[in-house]
């Protein structure tokens, strides 16, 4: 499957939120696949149609090398009072990285690739990522959930690396 690029920030598709999917055929197989690959290659453990200039609501995940995990049009069902801080980044933004407040638990029901509806209860980095994933298919970027002063500095330590 070939790695597809990856738009950077501060590339306005980003911002888009994502269009449900309707097809559940062979296209959208090669796309996560497709993902997976461009991720893997990132290197990254979660990545979204959008992040390839796809505006279509799936996420695919690899926390531990070789458990893939695919959601077709996930949605928040529930969250848990209770969060959690995490270090968070995306493949949209290479080499920074800052520390969010996120719900400890969430369950996230979506679709699989054949288009079955299922449910799954997530804790820990599962549930950031899955938090994380969904803004973006949303159109909200990781770092639009930092105060100013932290987006604006995690902004030019990009651009820095950038100039680099």
């Amino acid at each position: 499957m070939p790695i597809r690029p990856i738009l950077s920030f501060p590339d306005p598709r980003l911002r888009l939120p994502a269009a449900p999917v309707t097809r559940f055929d062979a296209d959208l197989r090669e796309l996560a696949g497709d993902l997976l690959d461009t991720m893997r290659a990132a290197p990254g453990i979660g990545i979204t149609a959008p992040h390839v200039g796809v505006p279509s609501r799936l996420v695919v995940l690899e926390l531990t090398p070789g458990e893939v995990r695919t959601y077709v049009n996930p949605v928040l069902d529930n969250v848990s009072r209770e969060t959690i801080r995490h270090i968070e980044g995306s493949v949209s933004m290479p080499g920074v990285t800052d520390e969010l407040e996120r719900h400890a638990h969430v369950r996230v029901r979506y679709h699989d690739l054949d288009g079955a509806e299922r449910i799954e209860e997530a804790e820990g980095l599962l549930a950031v990522c899955h938090q994380h994933e969904i803004d973006q298919l949303d159109g909200t970027f990781w770092i639009d959930r930092l105060s100013r002063l932290k987006r604006d500095r995690v902004i030019a330590r990009y651009n820095k690396l950038r100039r680099a």
